[in-house]
């Protein structure tokens, strides 16, 4: 699944879809977590199980993130690109799951029962809306310009990529278990 650097063609198609993907995906999730602007759906199971579900793929994430840091640190390039488009892959499952979930038994209000307080667990909860968002566009447009063997630029961007994508990739189960007492 290699691109080459010298066809324009592949950047004609590919840019395009990439900024609309990452517009349009934050807006559909918006829209989709807007309470009653959607009715709920029965899934024909207890959708409370997805959190757990996507939380531990959040995890698998993170681990995959930084086992790739340590692949192309040793020039392990192959498997450097093997991780991260798994770990991409993974995280579109994740975005999935998590709005089914969220069709399926709506929003789930802070309730305080936890060990962490509101304030903090709304700055990490904004914190990590507000990076996710971001990371489609850097995720995107990081892997399609590795895989067009646009190396330098991938490097440039990656640097902005990783630290925030990880970030994004350790809230996930952290605001989870926040938010878990109150399931």
């Amino acid at each position: 699944m290699e691109l080459t650097k010298t066809n324009k063609y592949n950047d004609k198609i590919y840019l395009p879809v990439i900024w609309v993907l990452s517009v349009a995906v934050p807006l559909v999730v918006g829209i989709l977590m807007t309470p009653g602007l959607i009715p709920q759906i029965d899934m024909g199971f207890d959708p409370y199980i997805l959190p757990k579900v996507y939380s531990t793929i959040n995890a698998l994430v993170a681990c995959l993130l930084i086992a790739g840091f340590w692949a192309i640190k040793n020039r392990k390039i192959n498997i450097h690109r093997n991780i991260m488009l798994t770990a991409f892959g993974l995280s579109a499952l994740f975005l999935v799951l998590y709005v089914l979930f969220h069709l399926s038994a709506g929003s789930t209000p802070y309730c305080e029962e936890g060990l962490v307080p509101k304030p903090l667990y709304l700055f990490v909860l904004l914190t990590h809306i507000l990076l996710s968002a971001t990371i489609i566009p850097l995720a995107s447009f990081s892997i399609y310009r590795g895989l067009s063997e646009k190396y330098d630029k991938h490097r440039k961007l990656a640097k902005i990529t990783f630290p925030l994508w990880l970030y994004v990739a350790i809230t996930g189960p952290l605001i989870y278990f926040m938010i878990s007492p109150c399931y």
